[in-house]
């Protein structure tokens, strides 16, 4: 097959994280049987190292500019941006990363090649897919990672949400634009069934496919000894809502409590471009914010618990599936395990499961007091990850998709 795949986010290296990883491993996986023509644009972080290395995994490789936002800012820019998305239906974050550039590349190739399949890595890219490029291409696929419209709602409902009052006047805008344009695709991909019975909802009409994120096991083996200590890791990175709000109720809420009890506790908060709210988070006692790391997996074998304290965010968690693949205990809130049968009758104990400041704190508790449970957990996590959540397993249900 010939496989167009559209990307706003640039997937190479692999070890970015977040959207690009599961878009460099699911391209991993097709580009051994299918022709692959990628397009995707390129921040200021990308190197041309890193565009040379993507080279390598596809067939062909078009790279633009992220675009540069020129319009107003303040309170005038907002009210503008709200404006447009009342009248267009298309959020302003979306409006904001297409590139006209970009648009006229995929129209061009459209007309001049023949593609079997579309491949939409993130709702983002949905607005490339216009009604030229739906006429000329019989299966289009939008890999929605998350429903926009249902984690809105789930965090006006949590009382996570940034801006209720803006949220709040979103929500139903958001639900118009996901239902408007999951219509453009022949089939809906999620990462779990939550967010698939979402979208369902949402398209009755579409068939939706649950395609789990996975775990490179080369890039986090498993530990080859528990640490001890008292020492607390959270993985992600840091200018995300999502994580923002799980370090602050982790290093605010629970640690204070747990400290409590084991004052030489410790944590550190390791991930990318933390923003002046994190940063913040280092004065607290015994919390460090790292920044950038060359390689996480090492936090994560010398961290005694990894504590995933999500509130909101739909779809699977990589930070989890990399801590039980590489061994560490974890303590994590529903939303942190979203997807995964880590305990019940019948099931290993693959986690512990927290939902309060209190319960979290019981939990790390527990678990820094009993060195057989944390095995337990080590043993049953990477068990688990090795069974059914590597990205050789998800690329192949990513290809049965596509090939229908």
């Amino acid at each position: 097959m010939k496989i167009l795949m559209l990307s706003a986010t640039f997937p190479y290296p692999p070890s970015r994280g977040g959207t690009q990883v599961r878009t460099f491993n699911l391209l991993k996986h097709l580009q051994r049987d299918h022709e692959i023509t990628l397009v995707t644009q390129r921040s200021a972080d990308v190197s041309d190292q890193d565009i040379e290395g993507l080279h390598n995994w596809v067939t062909t490789l078009q790279v633009f500019p992220v675009p540069i936002n020129t319009g107003p800012r303040g309170a005038l820019g907002k009210g503008l941006r709200f404006g447009q998305f009342v009248l267009t239906g298309t959020p302003p974050n979306v409006r904001s990363n297409h590139s006209p550039a970009m648009q006229a590349w995929v129209e061009q190739q459209v007309k001049t090649q023949t593609f079997d399949a579309l491949t939409a890595e993130h709702c983002v890219n949905e607005r490339y897919v216009t009604p030229a490029v739906q006429a000329k291409i019989p299966r289009r696929i939008v890999n929605i990672h998350s429903s926009v419209y249902g984690t809105c709602k789930q965090q006006l409902a949590t009382g996570t949400a940034e801006k209720p009052l803006r949220d709040r006047l979103n929500l139903s805008l958001l639900k118009r634009y996901e239902t408007q344009y999951c219509g453009k695709f022949t089939d809906l991909v999620v990462t779990t069934e939550e967010d698939a019975q979402q979208l369902q909802e949402l398209r009755p009409d579409r068939p939706v496919h649950v395609v789990t994120n996975g775990v490179d096991l080369e890039t986090f083996p498993m530990r080859s000894a528990d640490p001890g200590g008292q020492h607390l890791v959270f993985m992600g990175a840091m200018d995300n809502l999502p994580n923002i709000d799980a370090v602050t109720f982790l290093s605010r809420e629970i640690l204070p409590l747990v400290q409590a009890c084991y004052p030489e506790t410790t944590l550190s908060l390791v991930g990318s471009r933390p923003v002046p709210e994190v940063q913040a988070l280092a004065e607290l006692p015994g919390v460090t914010v790292t920044g950038r790391v060359p390689s996480m997996v090492d936090y994560l074998h010398k961290g005694t618990i990894c504590v995933i304290p999500m509130r909101t965010g739909y779809g699977i968690k990589n930070k989890t599936l990399e801590a039980l693949a590489a061994g560490t205990p974890v303590v994590a809130s529903d939303r942190g395990l979203e997807g995964l049968t880590v305990d019940g009758p019948d099931v290993p104990l693959g986690a512990l499961r927290a939902h309060t400041a209190p319960d979290f704190a019981n939990a790390i508790g527990r678990l820094l007091d009993d060195a057989a449970l944390r095995q337990t957990l080590s043993l049953n996590g990477r068990t688990m990850i090795e069974a059914t959540y590597t990205w050789t397993a998800a690329g192949q249900r990513y290809q049965q998709v596509l090939t229908g």
